[in-house]
């Protein structure tokens, strides 16, 4: 080796790297921007919509990765959200290793992916499982939760200092590292900091440390964003001011401090967009306060309720995203209203991937969200039924992949769209009822389980419904593109449009057709007669249609 070491070769090599990635010209940072309180992923300098897939927990390593890049490909998805555990890029303290995110990050290039990269540090599901065994077998210094009789919880304290320093340097050294490899590709788009944080069945810590700070007045940037129970104090201690929710609110604080640490040092050194996601509590009903904690959800987490404490412990959180195992299309609603909000953005960082929650992608991109990213979407031979498809392999992807298809090439338009405000969306409820969208100067009627030809209510002999309808599927995403244009996407359903004037109207053109990766519209066919008397039928298969309306007078 004429006199160099292996080392000092492959440092002589990393430094030309560098001074490489270095001078070549950087593409724009990801970032979030507000507008009307509404909001937009800018990726290359342009709005972005998500259309992704997360991996399953152990997918993240190298000789897994096959599997997951084959289910992506059949979803037609356009970004890969995948975890980066603690536990295998620091196996042994002060030794970090790298190579599965290089393998990741060069892999998803290959595969024209975008990566969504998910710290899996002290927090997993609100346990320390993906922390490495010298952090989670030494309590001492890396201590547990308390309950208020000193006995030990299963769940890492977010007021052990030792811990916090350690998930930061790690979490430093691994935003280094994406910006050293990836600064001037923008591959990695966001970052997720921890996972599904909260504890379950204890709704604080009673530690020396947390103890002494339940006893501290609540701090003004909190009282400023989340409000006490009528009748209470307007400052004071935590149980003075909240009461019966001092303990979740006070945990809800410990926990998104400790995560804004980590997040503000991270971001120091790459600032990509960040955000923490939620294992969801049942959802409130609009206008009403949220019930007690009673150990039926996990408590600190950012729940729909304590938004406010995170934006004011957190400020280089960017928002909080809803995980999405409740079928109901109820409960969906309920969930996007509560999380879509002026200052939080909406992403939904993982949803169930059975068949029926296909439908609400259709609703989450029509309502102006970030994106959708299903869960489990890879064919590792696991199924997380019931919480999701009982099918691993093409079935699993299928309902997915058929709307990501029609999506991916107008991705780009429809991300803009969304953040211009013109974007509507419904997903057929388990009622199986019309739904009414109000839009500028149109109110658009959606209904299901229609005949494509006629109305039911003249053809009361017919009781049949068509193939494939027998559980909700339906779905259509209505982006306004003009005054009296649109475009429709989406399947199983039918759409009439009208003004909200009350004046007759006929459609001028409806187009069938789609748009190519360069936004240009390409039209198939032009639908009249017997295609339009009754109303837009969208098929099984997810359809685009350009449609332009007009009105006149009698």
């Amino acid at each position: 080796m004429h006199g160099f070491s292996r080392a000092a070769l492959a440092a002589m090599i990393w430094t030309l790297v560098s001074a490489q990635v270095a001078a070549a010209p950087a593409a724009e940072l990801p970032r979030l921007v507000e507008r009307d309180g509404r909001h937009a992923l800018l990726v290359d300098g342009a709005p972005f919509l998500v259309l992704g897939g997360q991996a399953h927990n152990s997918s993240n390593y190298p000789a897994a990765l096959p599997k997951v890049w084959a289910a992506l490909e059949d979803a037609h998805a356009n970004t890969l959200a995948i975890p980066v555990a603690w536990e295998q890029v620091e196996p042994e303290e002060g030794s970090f290793d790298f190579a599965y995110v290089d393998t990741l990050v060069a892999q998803a290039r290959t595969h024209g992916k975008r990566l969504v990269l998910l710290w899996f540090g002290t927090w997993k599901n609100t346990g320390p499982a993906y922390t490495p065994e010298w952090v989670k077998f030494d309590n001492r210094r890396f201590p547990r939760m308390l309950d208020a009789d000193g006995k030990p919880s299963y769940c890492l304290s977010p007021f052990g200092e030792a811990t916090l320093a350690a998930d930061r340097k790690a979490f430093v050294a691994l935003m280094r590292h994406i910006r050293n490899i990836d600064a001037a590709r923008r591959t990695v788009i966001m970052v997720q900091v921890e996972n599904e944080v909260g504890t379950y069945g204890l709704v604080r810590d009673h530690g020396a440390r947390a103890e002494a700070a339940f006893r501290q007045p609540v701090p003004k940037a909190v009282l400023a964003r989340q409000s006490g129970p009528a009748g209470r104090p307007a400052q004071g201690s935590w149980s003075e001011v909240y009461g019966d929710y001092a303990g979740q609110y006070f945990h809800s604080w410990a926990i998104a401090s400790y995560i804004e640490e980590i997040a503000k040092a991270g971001r120091a050194v790459y600032d990509l967009p960040m955000f923490v996601n939620n294992a969801l509590r049942e959802p409130g009903q609009t206008g009403q306060p949220a019930t007690v904690w009673k150990a039926d959800f996990a408590s600190g987490g950012p729940t729909w309720d304590v938004l406010g404490i995170y934006k004011a412990a957190a400020p280089h959180i960017d928002f909080a995203a809803p995980d999405i195992y409740m079928p109901e299309s109820s409960k969906v609603s309920a969930v996007l209203a509560g999380f879509q909000r002026s200052d939080n953005p909406l992403l939904v960082a993982e949803m169930g991937n059975a068949a029926g929650y296909a439908r609400y992608v259709w609703q989450i991109v029509g309502k102006g969200a970030l994106g959708v990213v299903p869960f489990g979407i890879d064919y590792a031979s696991y199924s997380n039924y019931p919480l999701g498809s009982k099918y691993t392999d093409r079935r699993m992807v299928e309902p997915f992949g058929q709307v990501y298809k029609l999506l991916a090439p107008m991705s780009r338009l429809w991300a803009r769209w969304a953040f211009e405000g013109r974007t509507h969306g419904v997903a057929e409820g388990d009622d199986r009822a019309p739904q009414t969208v109000a839009m500028d100067g149109w109110q658009a009627t959606v209904t299901f389980r229609e005949f494509q030809f006629g109305e039911r209510e003249y053809l009361r002999d017919k009781n049949e419904y068509a193939e494939g309808t027998e559980q909700p599927g339906g779905g259509v995403a209505i982006a306004q593109i003009g005054p009296d244009e649109f475009v429709l996407a989406g399947q199983r359903a039918r759409v009439k449009l009208a003004p909200g004037t009350g004046k007759p109207s006929m459609y001028a053109r409806v187009e069938e057709g789609r748009f190519d990766a360069a936004g240009k519209w390409i039209m198939e066919r032009n639908w009249n007669g017997d295609q339009t008397d009754y109303g837009l039928n969208l098929p099984a298969e997810p359809t685009v249609l350009k449609v332009k309306m007009r009105t006149y007078e009698y």
